[in-house]
């Protein structure tokens, strides 16, 4: 069994999802509300054809799904973070600074006692990460 991360977003989710594909290398699959079954379609408020029902990403091992839902905000998030490790100094770094742009850092990214990097951040989106280079702290 392999969990896998579901992110709700006010409206943004493909754009969100468009980001996440150029940083992480990958194409992500969506399908909006417009490609729906007639008889299903109109079933949540505040939903318009050109939001996505449901995105994809493959990311390493891992995936990543999400949808938008206009009710929600992504402050009902805050609880939840997306962790990744990273094997490489290099990727660690590129990886951090894709997605912090025009976030809100909330730990630099930095050595601690437990990773040769680690920083968690909220991207522009809202959604909560947590970098990390695998390895031992030096």
């Amino acid at each position: 069994m392999q969990p896998i991360i579901y992110l709700f977003f006010p409206g943004n989710c493909r754009e969100a999802f468009e980001t996440y594909g150029r940083v992480f290398d990958a194409s992500p699959e969506i399908m909006s509300f417009a490609d729906m079954p007639p008889e299903a379609q109109g079933s949540m408020p505040g939903v318009t054809n050109d939001m996505v029902m449901h995105a994809s990403l493959k990311i390493g091992d891992g995936w990543i799904y999400g949808s938008d839902d206009p009710s929600i905000s992504t402050q009902e998030m805050a609880g939840c973070n997306v962790s990744l490790a990273f094997p490489t100094e290099a990727e660690t770094r590129r990886v951090w600074d894709a997605l912090s742009e025009g976030g809100e850092i909330r730990m630099p990214l930095q050595p601690e006692f437990f990773a040769p990097l680690y920083g968690a951040m909220s991207d522009r989106f809202g959604i909560r990460w947590m970098i990390m280079q695998d390895g031992e702290a030096s």
